[in-house]
C-alpha cells in the first residue's frame, strides 16, 4: 500500500461539523475512508462530492448491480486499487458474482456477461479508454434500458472515472 501524496484529515483536527456529518452519514458504520479523510482538505470539494455521490450510488434507478459493474470495470481499466477494493464487496452484495467481477479485470468482454452487461461494459471501456462511445452502444443501451438508465449508466462511468483518477493521482 502506497502513502497518500497529500496528509489526510485526522479525527479532531478543525472541519465543518455539518461536512463531516453528512460524509460519515454515507457510509456504513458512519466511518470515513481514505478518499474522504482527503477530500475534507478543501470544504467545497467534499461538500460537492459529498452530494454527488449520494445521487449517484442511492438515489439513480440503473440497478444497483449494473452500477457497481460500471465502477469495477472503471477501477480496473485505470488501475484504482483503492476503488476496486470497495467496490468488490459492493458488486457481490447487489448480485453480482466473483467470477463476473474476476472477468471485469481483463481488458475483454467475458461471455459470462448478459446482453446488457456487454453493452455497459463496452461503453465503460470507450468512454474511460477514449471518451468518444460509438453511437450504436448508446442506441442499444436506450432501448435495453430507456434513456434514463442509459444517461445514468453514462454518468456513473463519468463520475467514477472522476473518482478513480483522484484516488490514483493523490496515491489513495
Amino acid at each position: 500500500m502506497t502513502t497518500p501524496r497529500v496528509t489526510p484529515w485526522q479525527d479532531g483536527e478543525p472541519v465543518d461539523a455539518d461536512l463531516l456529518n453528512a460524509m460519515k452519514a454515507r457510509r456504513p458504520g458512519g466511518e470515513l475512508i481514505g478518499i474522504d479523510r482527503i477530500l475534507i482538505k478543501s470544504f467545497p470539494l467534499a461538500t460537492g462530492w459529498n452530494e454527488l455521490m449520494i445521487r449517484v450510488r442511492q438515489q439513480f434507478s440503473l440497478s444497483l448491480e449494473y452500477r457497481e459493474l460500471i465502477m469495477l470495470r472503471v477501477a480496473s481499466l485505470n488501475k484504482a486499487e483503492f476503488e476496486w477494493n470497495v467496490h468488490y464487496p459492493a458488486y457481490l452484495d447487489a448480485g453480482g458474482t466473483a467470477e463476473k467481477a474476476a472477468a471485469l479485470e481483463p481488458a475483454s468482454v467475458s461471455s459470462l456477461f448478459n446482453e446488457s452487461e456487454t453493452l455497459l461494459i463496452r461503453l465503460t471501456d470507450q468512454s474511460t479508454q477514449g471518451v468518444f462511445v460509438d453511437e450504436n452502444i448508446i442506441d442499444e443501451l436506450k432501448r435495453r434500458l430507456g434513456e434514463k438508465e442509459t444517461v445514468e449508466a453514462v454518468a456513473t462511468v463519468a463520475t467514477y472515472n472522476m473518482v478513480s483518477r483522484f484516488l490514483v493521482a493523490l496515491a489513495i
